[in-house]
């Protein structure tokens, strides 16, 4: 019994010493850059009410929710995404403002992964959700910030993909397929199975441009240039007003001075069902998973009460992490700390010592000198905990 007490459950662990030092520190650098974009911080409950994350507002299946219940009965979950309580917390506090709002946050979200999976079921995201604008230029601004945090970093390797939501769907809207091969040719195009996709679609009643450009789509990725291709594929006009929506956020990238970052796909998909436009991921090497997701929602906040289109985006701190580790990128940390050690007698001056340093912006840990023990352990303990200057106060 006592051992358990020492271990935590699958699927979560403890972060200390070094490595949280380092996340502290990271966090810090990205929260000037939202900082520097007029994002104004705001922080939403760890747990809500499960229909807040339910249907059109969730991210995540209802079975891999955290799920207990208050004293009245209610369900409430373990957030397993920050986006819609930011949407409710919008709509409830600023349902009036009618100018655009900007807000970022910091926190953790909960989903119960199969342990076959092999991800983490805690994680810590900071994002930024832009509210009320429903230009190309919100969703460029939002582009730019996540590729100028991935900057802040550290990283220099890393690519933003950018697709839309409402290309697919378009396509969809003509295919006429069911739930479950719709649902299936997402599968077959996110695996990139074209024989799988031939075999669905063959026998199905649609046009034969309809079939050569699904059959098609998974290869329909790559620079700006991608788009002339994929606009002789196609003539259906919402498919083409989305293309022509990821031109004109194409022209905001570039007037950022990041197009190099920036790559395109029209075979992008997502499970968030409640993405209307522009979507887009964040990568680099060191690991599997994106690091960044983001994209529009324009009907996210009108299920709350305020009719405001919206875009955002998350990005995942512990892969971020993992990725500056497997690529050898240090996060500097502050070594401007010192080690007083005193005696008992010298207790007054150490603390008149301490009080000068901390003024002066230096960290100050004060330790008193235990029979038995030499400087020499002192400067060990100042090593381990990244303290590199031990001074004993000698002074009664």
């Amino acid at each position: 019994m006592r051992d358990i007490l020492l271990h935590t459950p699958e699927g979560v662990r403890d972060i200390y010493g070094d490595e949280c030092a380092r996340k502290v520190r990271l966090q810090e650098k990205l929260s000037q850059v939202f900082s520097g974009y007029g994002y104004e911080r705001i922080e939403t409950p760890a747990f809500e009410f499960f229909d807040i994350f339910n249907g059109e507002r969730g991210t995540v299946k209802s079975r891999e929710m955290y799920k207990f219940f208050d004293r009245e009965g209610n369900t409430l979950v373990l957030r397993p995404d920050i986006t819609p309580s930011i949407a409710r917390a919008a709509a409830k506090y600023y349902k009036d403002e009618r100018l655009p709002l900007r807000f970022c946050y910091a926190g953790h979200v909960f989903i119960n992964n199969s342990s076959y999976q092999g991800l983490m079921k805690e994680s810590t995201q900071m994002g930024a959700e832009f509210i009320g604008n429903d230009s190309a230029e919100a969703d460029g601004e939002l582009i730019a910030l996540s590729i100028e945090l991935l900057m802040a970093s550290g990283l220099t390797r890393f690519v933003m993909d950018i697709g839309h939501a409402g290309f697919f769907r378009a396509l969809m809207a003509q295919a006429g397929l069911d739930t479950a091969d719709e649902a299936l040719l997402k599968s077959l195009i996110e695996n990139k199975n074209f024989f799988g996709i031939e075999n669905l679609i063959e026998e199905k009643k649609m046009s034969r441009e309809l079939k050569n450009i699904l059959m098609k789509l998974p290869d329909l990725s790559g620079s700006w240039e991608i788009f002339e291709k994929v606009r002789a594929l196609t003539g259906d006009a919402r498919a083409l007003d989305a293309l022509g929506r990821l031109e004109r956020i194409y022209d905001v990238v570039k007037a950022y001075g990041y197009e190099d970052y920036v790559t395109f796909d029209l075979g992008m998909l997502t499970t968030y069902d409640y993405y209307t436009g522009v979507i887009f991921r964040g990568y680099t090497y060191g690991t599997g998973d994106a690091i960044v997701k983001g994209g529009r929602y324009d009907h996210l906040v009108g299920q709350f009460g305020k009719n405001a289109p919206a875009v955002g985006f998350a990005l995942v701190v512990d892969q971020l992490m993992a990725a500056l580790s497997r690529q050898e990128i240090p996060i500097p940390l502050n070594d401007d700390a010192v080690m007083l050690v005193y005696r008992p007698e010298s207790f007054a001056a150490a603390i008149k010592q301490a009080r000068k340093l901390r003024a002066q912006g230096t960290f100050v840990t004060m330790m008193q000198k235990a029979d038995g023990m030499s400087m020499d352990d002192y400067i060990s303990y100042g090593r381990r905990h990244r303290i590199l200057k031990v001074t004993e106060v000698d002074e009664a």
